[in-house]
């Protein structure tokens, strides 16, 4: 494409558009039997820090039949270059505009996205409606953790993938190829197909019922091929790790090698859908993680690796595999970096063998002030624990912490966000070996009621009730010599709202982006105006979606089962109206959530009675 290497003379980091990093695959595209295009709908930066989109480029990859290549939302400086040029969307291994390829998967992890998917569909001149797609256009697909509510994009996305993907994306490429050998029953016969296999929902072969008041009533299938409840898919055992991953040309927002140790958890933090839609928990042995991360380094180059999970800490044998890897990278000054740890002098010790973060801060998250909303949350941090996890880190030479907490949970009080600047305070008081205290900064995010969990029922804080909370935050940590950042409150509430939204989002997104709204995950990008607008041209109330629920009403995902009931989910909310306490079911007695391992002869499959 000589447009191509002209108009990149003149946009910023032209390198997200180019391709050909190191590891990256190109495979002849004459012999690949089904085409598909990865598609991250942010910029480069971000996509290729994610590993789920990593997971699936090299499983598919894998295969001889199947040719993976990515492609990402382009900023706005190249959008407008491509348009001006005539230039369609294309992916970066061939450069083939995506119309070329058979499916285009999207990844969609957050909700703030969902505008630039519509951006990237019209820069390839893909019809942005389901509906006005003819037999000749890619299939377009998505999966991602804000699919377990995947109504909201109904209207724009041909099918979803719900669960995990690396095994149903293999059987779904090999149906689009048994399709494509016999071309029988048209787009709407693939569709049919492709909805029988587990995890598989089609928007079309369902009927959404409002009532009267314009609530969502009900959603059933129209179709024999369409399930009542789509099962959520899982792999029983996590696949290889990827050990030869594409290494960006530019900086990126990890920059670093990563290596999923452990997927799920079992804390049960009630404000958290990751814990419950990546449920259950499955580890890989030290010795395979040990050899992924030789792999990993020696295919990469990475001076630093993060050893993923949900609750790094609770990993069995995490102690054994810091030390292991310490040990065999000592010479190589290798780095490790260890999310996701609990506020206590274990993680504190872990973290200090393993050398992780040493040039930056520690990073704790207690998330709430006081003990009562820590057990309203089920959150199971004390206060001692992290006031001594902070002693020892300043011992072992850290000077920089950060803390996590979050403002509007259920039941919250000013006297709790208070207790969020108490605790603040303590921990400025604690002093190292030489009396030196730790520089603090404080991240304050807003809670967000999402769908599957306990308080999928709650109703979310308004703007101006969050405003106050934050004002009372400012003040009292600009006493207490600690540094804090928030998040903006109009884009939590939008966020609340396409979280628990309804197929009739749809024509809102459409409406925002048509008035121009692309990128809204970035706050200098963000325009709440023309979001109000498009909610006001559409007759639709935003506060619907973010109100108090009974738990009796109808919820527009209720069809997506995650595996972990619905019962278990209103007991929990019952106990954390209670201020009770749940165990980690690792360490105790079954919760009863409903997940249940299944024998490797019926993979990905959920008990409908006797759930355990």
């Amino acid at each position: 494409m000589f447009e191509l290497d002209q108009i990149l003379r003149k946009v910023t980091r032209p390198a997200r558009y180019t391709g050909g990093e190191w590891n990256s695959i190109r495979k002849d595209w004459d012999s690949a039997e089904v085409r598909i295009a990865l598609a991250y709908p942010d910029t480069y930066e971000i996509g290729m820090s994610n590993l789920g989109l990593m997971i699936l480029y090299d499983i598919l990859n894998r295969s001889d039949r199947v040719l993976a290549e990515r492609v990402f939302a382009p900023w706005h400086d190249m959008a407008t270059q491509m348009r001006d040029a005539g230039i369609p969307l294309f992916s970066l291994e061939s450069r083939h505009p995506l119309t070329d390829f058979d499916i285009i998967g999207f990844s969609l992890g957050y909700e703030l996205t969902y505008t630039n998917v519509l951006t990237m569909l019209d820069l390839a001149g893909i019809p942005i409606f389901t509906a006005d797609r003819s037999d000749n256009v890619p299939l377009v697909i998505a999966g991602g953790s804000s699919t377990l509510n995947p109504e909201p994009m109904s209207d724009f996305i041909d099918l979803f993938v719900i669960g995990d993907g690396e095994e149903v994306v293999l059987e779904l490429a090999d149906s689009c190829r048994s399709w494509k050998e016999k071309q029988t029953g048209g787009r709407e016969g693939l569709l049919r197909k492709l909805a029988e296999i587990r995890g598989i929902y089609v928007p079309q072969f369902y009927v959404v019922d409002y009532s009267r008041d314009g609530c969502f009533h009900s959603i059933k299938p129209g179709l024999a091929e369409a399930k009542a409840v789509v099962e959520r898919r899982l792999v029983d055992e996590l696949p290889p790790a990827v050990t030869k991953p594409v290494v960006p040309f530019v900086e990126v927002v990890h920059d670093r090698g990563a290596v999923e140790i452990q997927r799920g958890c079992t804390r049960g933090c009630r404000f958290c859908q990751a814990s419950i839609i990546y449920r259950p928990v499955r580890q890989r042995s030290v010795p395979e993680v040990v050899s992924a991360v030789d792999a990993l380094v020696a295919s990469s180059g990475y001076e630093e690796i993060s050893l993923l999970s949900l609750s790094t800490s609770d990993y069995t044998g995490i102690g054994d595999l810091v030390t292991t890897l310490s040990s065999r990278y000592k010479k190589m000054h290798l780095t490790l970096s260890l999310p996701s740890l609990r506020p206590d002098t274990f993680s504190v010790e872990m973290a200090d063998s393993a050398g992780a973060q040493r040039k930056k801060r520690l990073t704790f998250a207690p998330e709430a002030g006081t003990e009562r909303l820590q057990r309203i949350i089920n959150k199971g941090i004390s206060e001692d624990d992290l006031l001594q996890a902070v002693e020892l880190a300043l011992e072992k030479g850290w000077r920089s912490l950060k803390l996590y907490f979050m403002i509007g949970l259920p039941t919250e009080t000013d006297e709790d966000v208070m207790g969020i600047i108490d605790v603040v305070r303590r921990v400025k008081q604690v002093k190292g070996a030489g009396g030196n205290r730790a520089s603090i900064r404080v991240n304050v995010s807003t809670f967000i009621p999402k769908p599957h969990t306990p308080f999928q029922w709650v109703a979310q804080d308004s703007e101006q009730t969050l405003s106050l909370k934050h004002q009372l935050l400012r003040r009292g940590l600009r006493k207490a010599e600690a540094s804090i950042s928030w998040h903006d409150p109009k884009v939590s509430r939008l966020e609340g709202v396409m979280s628990r939204g309804d197929r009739r989002l749809g024509k809102v997104i459409h409406r925002a982006w048509q008035l121009g709204c692309c990128f809204d995950a970035w706050s200098d990008i963000f325009d709440h105006e023309k979001w109000v607008r498009a909610f006001d041209e559409c007759g639709i109330d935003p506060g619907e979606y973010v109100r108090e629920r009974s738990m009796d009403e109808p919820l527009p995902w209720a069809h997506i089962d995650t595996g972990v009931s619905i019962d278990f989910l209103r007991r929990e909310f019952e106990l954390a109206l209670a201020g009770e306490e749940t165990p980690d079911c690792r360490s105790g007695r079954c919760v009863g959530c409903g997940v249940q391992r299944w024998d490797k002869g019926y993979k990905s499959r959920y008990a409908v009675s006797d759930r355990s």
